[in-house]
């Protein structure tokens, strides 16, 4: 291809975990743009978080875990979370001069002779020794199929697609998803004076114990167990439950946060539910989850029989020159750092293999 460039590392993504990688790859004293190359899909720094809906504020998102090499601080809490993270990251790529070539979103991974080709939809491409993919799962959000949903004709969006509780005051809106952003869904939408309805597949299990460490640790080992098995990872809040912080208490005790259970079917105008119940409703919200974003892997075919990629940590076992993070038991803020941290290893590794990386007597240990 005319326009080909070889380097040493291509990093896809430059959300927290392509970063993370990114700056363990420059503590091993690779050369940024020379030695390896970070690509990213955005206008601009943020990752995921850039797209969030301006009424999620840093106090209500998800914990975020620093960056490596740069504390977080402390942002105003009522500041929204896409501001928030995009300015760190925005500091944090010129701070450590990370080489992050935007808007390029990949397109394909291949095997060439001597590694991996990588092409962007633009038609550039970059010739390397690994592959490190941290494209999260922003761009695949999940939509459940189920009988009639074709014919509703109310509105549907998805996680990815909310602004403001205020564009569904006085509407009556179903809120479908067992996660935290359901349930920060339907009190915002509530707030807003919207009405509310909910519907998991399973009962909400809402949990008092603490988010610390050693409850991340459990669920990382919980998921990885099924990435080492070849298996899809599995949801979030199917691991850790849901905090029952004082906030969704009261959302409990007034009724906002009472499931109608798993649905059946949609009609015209509404909904059935599995105990046959039916309501009417003008706006369906789905908060189903996203799936990891590897269609650029397709290529490489690395799917096992039972729909996922065989990981040993963040190796992938099928392509031992690439390693995915963001994915799996690294999909958290809180493994998403350390995960980079290994991906960057791993990855220098494999450059020794074939020749030293760049001022490799002097590898930070």
């Amino acid at each position: 291809m005319e326009d080909q460039q070889k380097t040493r590392v291509v990093v896809i993504g430059a959300g927290q975990a392509g970063l993370s990688s990114a700056y363990y790859l420059l503590r091993k004293n690779l050369v940024p743009q020379e030695d390896f190359v970070v690509l990213d899909s955005n206008e601009g720094p943020g990752g995921a978080w850039r797209h969030r809906w301006p009424s999620l504020t840093f106090d209500a998102a998800h914990a975020l875990h620093d960056l490596p090499g740069m504390p977080l601080g402390t942002p105003d809490p009522q500041e929204p979370a896409s501001s928030v993270v995009s300015r760190y990251y925005a500091r944090f790529e010129e701070h450590f001069d990370v080489p992050v070539l935007r808007p390029a979103q990949a397109s394909s991974v291949r095997r060439v002779d001597g590694g991996l080709e990588v092409t962007v939809r633009d038609g550039r491409s970059w010739q390397a020794e690994a592959v490190i993919s941290a494209t999260g799962t922003w761009t695949r959000p999940y939509w459940p199929s189920y009988p009639g949903r074709e014919t509703f004709a109310g509105q549907q969006l998805h996680t990815r697609d909310f602004r403001s509780a205020g564009d569904f005051s006085g509407r009556r809106v179903l809120v479908v998803g067992g996660g935290t952003s359901a349930v920060q869904f339907l009190l915002q939408l509530a707030a807003a004076g919207a009405d509310t309805l909910w519907s998991t597949r399973t009962p909400p299990r809402f949990t008092r114990r603490a988010f610390d460490p050693e409850w991340g640790r459990t669920v990382e080992a919980e998921v990885d167990a099924r990435t080492r098995a070849g298996l899809p990872p599995s949801s979030v809040v199917s691991a850790t439950g849901l905090p029952l912080t004082p906030q969704y208490s009261a959302g409990i005790d007034a009724g906002i946060l009472a499931s109608r259970g798993p649905l059946q079917r949609f009609t015209r105008g509404g909904v059935v539910f599995g105990d046959g119940s039916t309501e009417e409703v003008d706006v369906v919200l789905w908060a189903t989850g996203f799936r990891a974003a590897l269609d650029h892997l397709a290529p490489l075919r690395l799917r096992e029989p039972g729909g996922g990629v065989r990981m040993n940590g963040v190796r992938v076992l099928r392509e031992p020159r690439l390693f995915l993070v963001g994915y799996g038991a690294s999909a958290s803020t809180l493994g998403a750092t350390r995960a980079g941290r290994a991906a960057a290893l791993a990855a220098v590794g494999v450059l020794a293999g074939s020749r030293p990386p760049v001022g490799a007597g002097n590898l930070v240990r």
